[in-house]
């Protein structure tokens, strides 16, 4: 079974930046789409950035176009999501996931994603 592992989260000020990293192993990434999700206090889970297996395709939600922005090395097994000018409603918990599941209408949909990351917490506060 593929596994994640979430790093780079941290607490900042409004309009800074973080760079998070989601790292797998036993399995290569190389096969999978890679989601970005997030959940604030007492919220419910939601997307946040996905990405194709070969990078090609790219998704943002809208609250996160132009300030973030996810990629991946797949040499390096890893995906990136970075995170600038950042508000305080980005406060989260910020989760990556992984689907082997691509031939869909939307690609970032939290039920398509199997694997997922046990989360790292990023607040934004002044």
């Amino acid at each position: 079974q593929l596994q994640l592992v979430e790093s780079g989260g941290g607490v900042v000020q409004p309009g800074g930046s973080l760079r998070l990293s989601c790292i797998a192993s036993r399995f290569s990434l190389d096969a999978y789409a890679i989601g970005w999700f997030r959940r604030a206090p007492g919220k419910e889970r939601e997307e946040v950035s996905c990405i194709s297996s070969s990078g090609t395709k790219i998704i943002y939600t809208d609250s996160v176009k132009g300030r973030f922005t996810i990629s991946r090395d797949n040499a390096k097994n890893t995906v990136y999501l970075q995170m600038n000018s950042l508000k305080p409603e980005d406060t989260a918990v910020y989760y990556c996931a992984a689907t082997r599941v691509e031939r869909v209408q939307n690609l970032c949909v939290v039920g398509l994603f199997g694997s997922w990351g046990q989360g790292t917490q990023v607040t934004v506060s002044s």
